[in-house]
């Protein structure tokens, strides 16, 4: 185990901002992580850094999640139950899923990050939210080393939400993730455009390795690499608005597109908000809007975390005052 004295923080970041961090500490092992928890419980966790935005130099110890493995741990005739490590890659995990005949998570594609990540951001893509595939998370407690473990329902899932990122914030590191995977697929492509994708690619007996693949193919042409272009993917929530509020919009804004989440709640795509307010597409220096996608933020070359962030409370107010819409930040602010 080896500890790093100030060190940047720019290859650890999809943003590719340059801050530095007091003390950075990679753990390989649960047994590297006990000792590094030992060490202090003031602690920065950071996986695969594709949902975070570094505003500031970090004075805690940061400790990168490297932690690896995936193992079966019970199966029946319709379901299999894999262990997987919270720092494997999600869209490696992903394709292994999908390279195994199971099926469940292929909507969830080519999203950045480790698999410690997906639960606390509830990750989801395209009609699937991971909660739907969770079994149990389990973690350690910062303050005490001890190990624990929550269902699902304790994980208080919610849309972009858990209990990870409310009351346990800052609290526990997550260790691994039980996933309850089909082994007969139940597929889901009326959601945006995978079907039209479908049709594109001559699939007509779509399968979960050719729906990913779709899933694949519109986020490659929608979304900026971030080894090319510095980002951490949607950085705003779809914002929920009561159907009454959606129906008063619509007098005023007919072309509005929604999702109904209940009789009495309705979703709006906050990238069309967004663009309605003229911000797709928009640069100053080396931030911007992305060109092709208005929900993403970028860093063009060397802007600081503290660029992007002003930028973000512009784009919130300019919604805010457009359509009477709070929006909220999907990415974390360190």
């Amino acid at each position: 185990m080896n500890i790093e004295k100030n060190i940047s923080l720019l290859p650890y970041n999809t943003f590719g901002i340059n801050v530095s961090a007091a003390s950075l500490l990679v753990v390989h092992t649960n047994d590297e992580l006990v000792e590094a928890l030992k060490s202090t419980p003031n602690v920065r966790i950071i996986g695969g850094g594709s949902n975070v935005l570094l505003t500031k130099d970090i004075t805690e110890v940061v400790i990168c999640n490297q932690l690896k493995g995936i193992k079966k741990i019970n199966e029946d005739n319709d379901h299999i139950w894999l262990e997987v490590q919270s720092g494997e890659i999600w869209h490696d995990f992903v394709l292994f899923v999908i390279e195994n005949g199971w099926a469940g998570i292929e909507n969830l594609a080519l999203i950045p990050g480790t698999v410690g990540a997906a639960p606390i951001q509830n990750i989801g893509a395209y009609g699937v939210e991971v909660k739907d595939a969770i079994e149990q998370v389990n973690f350690r407690r910062l303050t005490d080393n001890s190990e624990a473990s929550f269902s699902n329902a304790e994980c208080k899932f919610g849309y972009r939400d858990s209990i990870f990122k409310n009351e346990l914030k800052g609290q526990i590191f997550i260790s691994s993730v039980v996933f309850k995977l089909r082994k007969k697929a139940i597929l889901n492509t009326s959601y945006g455009a995978i079907r039209q994708e479908l049709e594109k690619m001559g699939i007509s007996e779509p399968t979960p390795k050719s729906v990913a693949q779709a899933v694949i193919n519109i986020r490659s042409s929608k979304l900026p690499d971030p080894k090319k272009i510095g980002n951490a993917g949607s950085f705003f929530k779809n914002p929920t608005i009561t159907t009454e509020q959606y129906r008063h919009l619509c007098l005023k804004f007919p072309d509005m597109p929604s999702y109904p989440v209940s009789d009495r709640l309705t979703k709006i795509p906050a990238g069309w908000l967004i663009e309605q307010c003229g911000w797709k597409g928009y640069r100053t220096g080396d931030i911007g809007v992305h060109a092709k996608q208005a929900l993403v933020l970028v860093n063009y070359g060397k802007a600081s975390g503290n660029d992007i962030y002003e930028l973000s409370e512009l784009i919130l107010n300019s919604v805010k005052d457009k359509f009477g819409i709070n929006l909220e930040r999907e990415v974390q602010i360190w």
